[in-house]
């Protein structure tokens, strides 16, 4: 795990503290932490309705062929190789 240093105003650091007491946070690092997941989260979730966005706006949807799924197979086959070299 890498460290960071952050510097807060006082009125920050309190609320960190509160967050950390009142949400059962293990820690600040916990509770920064979980802040930057939730905010990855959210991110991906406006890509994804984007491109949900962008895929209802090209028209009606078609069929599945067995070549699409062919292709998704390959695509996933493929993320999971790069996902297990990277460890």
């Amino acid at each position: 795990m890498t460290t960071i240093h952050v510097t807060l105003s006082e009125e920050l650091k309190a609320a960190v503290d509160r967050e950390v007491a009142e949400g059962g946070f293990e820690s600040p690092d916990a509770y920064l932490q979980s802040l930057v997941r939730d905010a990855q989260r959210r991110r991906a979730r406006r890509v994804l309705d984007a491109k949900l966005i962008e895929a209802l706006d090209e028209g009606p949807a078609t069929p599945m062929t067995r070549e699409d799924w062919e292709g998704i197979e390959r695509q996933a086959l493929e993320r999971m190789d790069r996902e297990r070299r990277r460890g």
